[in-house]
């Protein structure tokens, strides 16, 4: 089973530090209300300028932070606590704060952009260099969007790119259960109401454009609100003949056909993202239950299909190494 190791981590540290400060190409989260509006991204947000887009220089800290504190000997560690000095700052994290305040930023990186901000968070306080308090103002204003915006979605967001909501909800919480645990409780309340009913998934998927399965991330969320036993019984009904390796297209890595189009790129994602869930549901499930071997076997599958491939073109580079991430320390969790 392939995992992660010292080369790797070194590796994947090196592609996205040096996209962490790289500014363009920019894809802005931005509404204009003036001409005065019209600014560059490292104005608009000092803290999170580099990478194409906002979310995935946040991803990117997460990954970065995540491979010191795996690897804290490895050369590339220093440079990412230096490079985290530097800009994970009280500072540079107030603009990015006051950023939110702006008229129209209501809706800037809903939900995708909040939870990877408190997975950075999450990820910060596990280190003693101050980064964890330096994020904390931005963490807790997008924990308050969450409790704002989660009882007014009446429907869940099902598709497979970055307005699922259940992909979301995963990692807002796992950080609200150490952080916040009125966050924690709604998100297990929504998530039942949305999602405790659902039956014989057909897994219609993937879409031409997706990073991540709709199916399989739903599963993955019920598996942190539910106990081992009642996930069981929820993904047996939710999953009828998973044990059987069906539906099929759950099990068989997407055919990526031009990596030099961001979107098509995707594709490569959610084979990343779809061997991290397997391999999360397999730990959680346990090896008893007749979906694990064919799980683990499914993940090993889509790992090879695109961990190769994660610095062939900058439009996956800027981001699919945090997907490889979690998919090589999946199951860590579990139990």
């Amino acid at each position: 089973m392939t995992r992660l190791d010292a080369d790797t981590a070194s590796r994947f540290a090196s592609l996205t530090l040096g996209h962490l400060g790289q500014e363009y190409p920019n894809k802005l989260d931005h509404v204009f209300n003036s001409d005065t509006d019209a600014l560059p991204p490292r104005v608009l947000h000092p803290a999170f300028y580099g990478s194409f887009d906002w979310h995935s220089c946040v991803h990117g800290w997460w990954q970065v932070l995540t491979l010191a504190r795996h690897y804290p000997d490895l050369d590339i560690a220093a440079n990412i606590r230096t490079r985290a000095d530097r800009m994970l700052t009280p500072t540079l994290i107030a603009q990015e704060c006051a950023y939110l305040d702006r008229p129209g930023a209501g809706g800037f990186e809903r939900t995708y952009g909040w939870a990877w901000a408190l997975a950075l968070h999450g990820e910060a306080v596990r280190h003693a260099a101050g980064w964890g308090d330096a994020l904390a103002p931005l963490a807790t204003a997008f924990a308050e969007r969450f409790r704002t915006f989660l009882p007014k979605l009446t429907y869940p967001i099902r598709t497979g790119t970055h307005a699922n909501t259940a992909f979301s909800l995963i990692f807002a919480h796992d950080w609200a259960r150490e952080h916040d645990a009125a966050l924690a409780r709604l998100i297990t309340e929504r998530a039942h109401e949305w999602f405790s009913d659902d039956r014989a998934c057909q897994a219609w998927e993937p879409g031409g454009d997706e990073f991540l399965s709709p199916a399989l991330c739903e599963a993955l969320l019920m598996s942190r609100v539910l106990d081992r036993p009642a996930f069981a019984r929820w993904f047996t009904d939710f999953l009828p003949e998973v044990g059987e390796g069906r539906p099929e297209t759950l099990f068989l890595p997407a055919t990526v056909s031009d990596r030099s189009d961001g979107k098509i790129a995707h594709l490569d994602g959610l084979n990343l993202s779809r061997a991290w869930c397997w391999r999360e549901i397999a730990a959680i499930a346990g090896d008893d239950h007749p979906v694990a071997a064919l799980a683990r076997a499914a993940a090993e599958r889509h790992l090879q299909a695109s961990l190769p491939h994660i610095d062939d073109d900058y439009m996956g580079t800027h981001w699919l190494a945090t997907f490889a991430l979690l998919a090589l320390t999946a199951g860590q969790r579990a139990g």
